[in-house]
């Protein structure tokens, strides 16, 4: 996915930055991905450590992270019911198709999130899926809505987010949707996958690796990607808005006067010994604030890495294509 803020291009600059903190090799260590977004970190890191924690307050990431960290079968498995999946027909009654109703011109909403033909695909899969979570079980449950949400999110109307539709339909969303599954790496580590508040969680997890990549600006995640939600939870909901918006979290994080007090926080309960925070350069939480905060917690040391910023599929050229990415570490006693 082209998602904000994904660490896909600095997973080698993490990594031997994290190597070089601490001296040592990371497979006897727990690695906790905090902030896990598309589980890139996380899963990067499934076969370098010996354990990884995984948490986001999204529930798509929960789903996503739960298919990268926690699935060991043969995905090959799956290829004969994948294949089962597209070709299935839709139902004649539309009305229980949520995304169809509320994300499809068809319908009547006046919202381009899919094509007509894509909204009712994902409609008709999604459904068909839940209906097979006691047979299948709840790794291939997880390993079917994971891909889902993927194959979505290749042919959906929007400039990469899901905060506004296009007009007319992209070549992209043009395509019809085929549901591909997402490949993860199997291994035997217990990992462990959470969907709550991290402040709050901190509280109770522990580990030797803490990596932090929370949101850093106003761009609100359950705003922004608030469809891959309603595919995941396939609730009913009434959709607010122009755009359809679904309620969802708001996070201190995205808040300049709260920002800073859940850093603080978040450092002061982490019963972990070595911390490493992502924050690029256009943050809300200054890097002098950001380095008097750990200061106060252990020794502190800052990396920096410059790589291409993230751009929408419409953008037109930005003043600055170069963002410089802060990782912040601190050693706690």
């Amino acid at each position: 996915m082209n998602y904000i803020g994904s660490k896909f291009s600095l997973l080698d600059f993490l990594e031997n930055t994290i190597t070089d903190c601490i001296g040592k090799e990371l497979n006897h260590l727990t690695f906790c991905d905090a902030f896990a977004g598309t589980g890139t970190v996380g899963s990067y890191f499934k076969n370098k450590t010996a354990k990884v924690i995984a948490n986001d307050c999204e529930y798509y990431s929960f789903v996503l992270n739960q298919n990268l960290l926690n699935n060991n079968f043969d995905i090959s498995e799956l290829d004969e019911l994948v294949s089962e999946l597209n070709q299935l027909s839709e139902k004649k009654d539309k009305q229980q198709y949520k995304i169809y109703q509320h994300y499809a011109l068809g319908s009547g909403s006046e919202r381009q999130y899919f094509s007509d033909e894509n909204a009712i695909k994902i409609d008709t899969i999604r459904t068909e899926i839940e209906d097979l979570r006691h047979e299948v079980g709840e790794n291939k449950y997880f390993c079917l809505l994971a891909g889902l949400l993927e194959s979505a999110d290749k042919v959906a109307n929007t400039a990469s987010v899901y905060g506004a539709f296009l007009k007319k339909l992209k070549k992209s969303a043009e395509k019809p949707l085929i549901l591909k599954l997402t490949e993860f790496s199997p291994n035997k580590n217990q990992n462990e996958v959470y969907h709550q508040d991290t402040n709050e969680l901190i509280k109770k997890i522990s580990g030797d690796i803490l990596y932090l990549d929370p949101p850093y600006n106003h761009r609100e995640y359950g705003a922004n990607y608030h469809i891959l939600n309603t595919i995941a939870y396939y609730d009913d909901f009434t959709p607010k808005g122009k755009t359809g918006l679904r309620q969802y979290n708001k996070s201190l994080w995205c808040k300049k006067n709260t920002a800073a007090m859940a850093f603080e926080d978040l450092i002061k309960n982490a019963e972990f010994k070595y911390i490493f925070l992502s924050y690029n350069n256009e943050g809300i939480i200054s890097p002098e604030e950001i380095k008097n905060i750990c200061q106060k917690y252990g020794k502190y040391d800052i990396f920096t890495k410059q790589y291409r910023r993230f751009k929408a599929d419409n953008a037109r050229n930005h003043k600055a294509n170069q963002t410089v990415e802060y990782l912040h570490f601190i050693e706690k006693p």
